[in-house]
């Protein structure tokens, strides 16, 4: 059974930081290119950042400079470093594969930026 369980988020101010981890069971994580998906409010779901099994990575514009995603082949877990979080920031954040499958998707992690 696969389980992806995203963890990390919370509150935290404009300008601050936060480190979302995903530890992924039941697929073969080496050989899976990653990805770090969000929905805000009223938003459909978009893919901010990926890594591919090779380490290289793409984000979406709109994060580029400020998230850097990586991966631990050993633990099966993937991270994303968030930077300079602004408040539209703000959503509910997945990991899944890419592209993603319908049936792995997690409960996800909130992260809400604001004063």
């Amino acid at each position: 059974q696969v389980q992806l369980v995203e963890s990390g988020g919370g509150l935290v101010q404009p300008g601050g930081s936060l480190r979302l981890s995903c530890a992924t069971s039941g697929i073969i994580f080496r050989l899976n290119a990653m990805g770090w998906y969000r929905q805000a409010p009223g938003k459909q779901r978009e893919l901010v950042a990926t890594i591919i099994r090779g380490g290289s990575t793409n984000y979406a514009d709109s994060v580029k400079g400020r998230f850097t995603l990586s991966r631990d082949n050993g633990k099966s877990t993937v991270y994303l470093q968030m930077n300079s979080l602004k408040p539209e920031d703000t959503a509910l954040y997945y990991c899944n594969l890419v592209p993603y499958n319908n049936d792995y998707w997690g409960q996800g992690t909130q992260v809400t930026v604001s004063s």
